[in-house]
């Protein structure tokens, strides 16, 4: 874990510098602006029945949008950005399509300019959580494929808020720290039923997403810091970082919450593009261990 961490730390630092560069000559302007993309990426493998060379015909897709809205006014600025993936794929012979990523993301940043300096006054919002259904998968005893609900739509759902500080330099190069913010986890109650006349199940019972029996709702209250960085590596190359820490004041806060996402598109033409997307969360409460997803992909570009 502790090699993870630094390599995050290091990424993030790396394109903080970077885009502070990038961020010098650009001017504050009043109003709104807006700019997103939309990426779908298409692959495709298949074998015919005399391959010899070991392989399994797949088909797979990912649709990922990522658009910025924000406004500015006087000392005034209100940033708004949408994230949101979802992908599948199919193996030739496997019972069930099954999904590659599911995310949407809304966060929402409002702050106050003190005097003429790049900090400002600041209260934020973020909200996830997934399209659809996810599920574990296994075997019957006749060998069959067989697949468990584990998650569904604000199955887990995670709402921050809370007050702060706001480090600004440009749209494109920003860092909130929010000492008191306050984290609701809420989940179905069919995952967290429990009869509880049954102590032994309810001993056995072990926390959904940190919530317990019978209840659909966690409350957290910590600290949360959100940096954002996006830059040019070259004419047509744009990396973009997110990273979101947190640590709960009432639970372990030692155990600090990590997600960190780098996507990096390389732009051939107006409609066409190569898109890498990284990301790893830690969240003791889902598992311990850091999840990584990667997405890797030639497809089609379209800037908004």
């Amino acid at each position: 874990m502790k090699k993870t961490f630094l390599t995050l730390a290091f990424l993030v630092s790396t394109s903080i510098l970077l885009a502070q560069d990038d961020a010098k000559n650009e001017p504050p302007k009043d109003g709104w602006t807006r700019g997103g993309n939309i990426s779908f990426l298409f692959n495709q493998t298949a074998f015919n029945n005399d391959w010899t060379g070991g392989g399994t015909s797949n088909i797979a897709g990912n649709l990922g949008l990522s658009y910025d809205f924000n406004y500015r006014k006087g000392k005034l600025t209100w940033d708004n950005k949408i994230l949101a993936d979802y992908g599948l794929t199919k193996l030739k012979d496997q019972e069930f399509t099954r999904k590659t990523n599911d995310r949407f993301e809304f966060n929402s940043l409002l702050g106050k300019q003190i005097k003429e300096t790049n900090w400002y006054y600041s209260f934020f919002i973020n909200f996830r959580t997934q399209f659809d259904k996810g599920f574990e998968y296994g075997k019957d005893d006749q060998g069959n494929e067989i697949r468990t609900e584990t998650t569904h739509i604000f199955s887990p759902a995670y709402l921050q808020f809370g007050p702060g500080m706001l480090w600004k330099k440009s749209d494109n190069l920003k860092v909130n720290i929010a000492p008191a913010t306050a984290r609701l986890i809420f989940v179905d109650g069919d995952f967290t039923k429990v009869d509880e006349t049954d102590q032994a199940a309810l001993d056995a019972y072990v926390p959904y997403f940190g919530v317990e029996a019978n209840e659909t709702t966690r409350f957290e209250f910590g600290a949360a810091v959100n940096a954002y960085a996006k830059f040019q590596l070259m004419e047509n190359v744009s990396m973009e970082n997110i990273l979101n820490l947190y640590s709960n004041y009432l639970e372990d806060p030692q155990n600090v919450d990590i997600d960190y996402t780098a996507n990096l598109v390389m732009t051939i033409n107006k409609y066409l593009s190569a898109n890498i997307t990284f990301q790893a969360i830690y969240d003791d409460n889902a598992v311990s261990a850091f999840q990584i997803r990667e997405v890797f992909g030639l497809g089609i570009n379209y800037g908004l």
